[in-house]
């Protein structure tokens, strides 16, 4: 939670969600095949569970996901369940509950680790997504990972990114896949790397025990070029990049009564001529300061991370 005060969407301006399924429906017949849920937090939103059942019933999604806080995850992971979703990744970036309220401004941990137990009982598993910031929490990157490894899931640690409303980013703050791989190496001895076998922009290794985990080094190491992702907010503007500034009203589209072979035109028009390459150019920028100021950010709500899926 980086700011005291946020710019929220209208909401008359949020997607049905009729027209979230609608359009899920044109991606995929433009050969998308991975659909992740995402925030903000996408349980605060009034009987998600619909909105999984309407994506699960496409057989042309191959994998159904969701990314929450983890704070009402007890109350909804049987609903998710049964409405189809296929996996569930959790944020938590420390286990101190002293930590826990500085990052996140509210008291919430024990309901968050609680609602990890719960996405396991009723999936089998979970993911992790935790994001280290140097000099805040990078002294739990082993905390985590065994904490993981204890309930049997897989943690995912996350170079700080400074995008959205990383509004106090520094270069100096970021602790690399580098010095990650070195602090959990001293701990538990040479990892192994997992070559190939997931999409996921994580890279992925095995510790001697048989034990997997991951690491996102979009700040260090950008994937630009491999990228296949792109996100809709909830008010229908898709980003085909996580930086970019500007994204495509196709909310504008569907309320004009555009047909889906015009929404399909846009998006494939669109992306065809797609060079976004926001990780790597920010990497190469000598002077590397917060991209958004907080001023800007109030004016344009879309550019903060809640609104496009951070």
């Amino acid at each position: 939670m980086p700011e005291e005060e946020y710019v929220w969407l209208p909401r008359h301006d949020i997607l049905q969600f009729e027209e979230m399924a609608r359009l899920a429906r044109v991606f995929t017949d433009l050969g998308v095949r991975r659909v992740r849920i995402t925030g903000g937090e996408p349980l605060l939103r009034r009987d998600l569970p619909s909105l999984v059942r309407q994506l699960a019933s496409s057989e042309t999604i191959d994998d159904l996901a969701l990314t929450t806080n983890g704070v009402l995850l007890s109350e909804f992971a049987a609903a998710l369940r049964d409405a189809g979703l296929h996996r569930i990744t959790v944020s938590l970036d420390t286990l101190r509950p002293d930590r826990f309220r500085a990052l996140t401004r509210s008291n919430e941990l024990t309901r968050v680790l609680g609602g990890i137990d719960s996405a396991r009982a009723c999936f089998g598993g979970v993911k992790i997504d935790s994001v280290i910031l140097r000099g805040t929490n990078d002294d739990e990157i082993v905390p985590l990972l065994n904490y993981a490894c204890g309930i049997g899931a897989e943690v995912r640690f996350i170079e700080y990114m400074d995008v959205g409303g990383a509004t106090r980013w520094s270069a100096e703050r970021v602790l690399s896949r580098a010095e990650m791989l070195t602090r959990i190496e001293a701990a538990y001895g040479p990892v192994t790397p997992i070559v190939g076998g997931s999409w996921a922009p994580a890279d992925r290794f095995t510790l001697a025990d048989g034990h997997t985990f991951g690491i996102i080094s979009s700040t260090t190491a950008p994937f630009c070029r491999t990228c296949d992702r792109s996100r809709l907010t909830a008010d229908g503007l898709w980003f085909r990049c996580l930086y970019a500034r500007d994204g495509t009203d196709l909310r504008a589209l569907l309320r004009s009564g555009a047909s889906d072979e015009r929404i399909r035109d846009v998006i494939g028009t669109t992306w065809s001529v797609r060079e976004d390459r926001g990780a790597e150019l920010r990497a190469a920028e000598r002077e590397r300061t917060p991209i958004i100021p907080v001023s800007r950010l109030r004016r344009d709500p879309h550019l903060e991370m809640h609104t496009r899926g951070g």
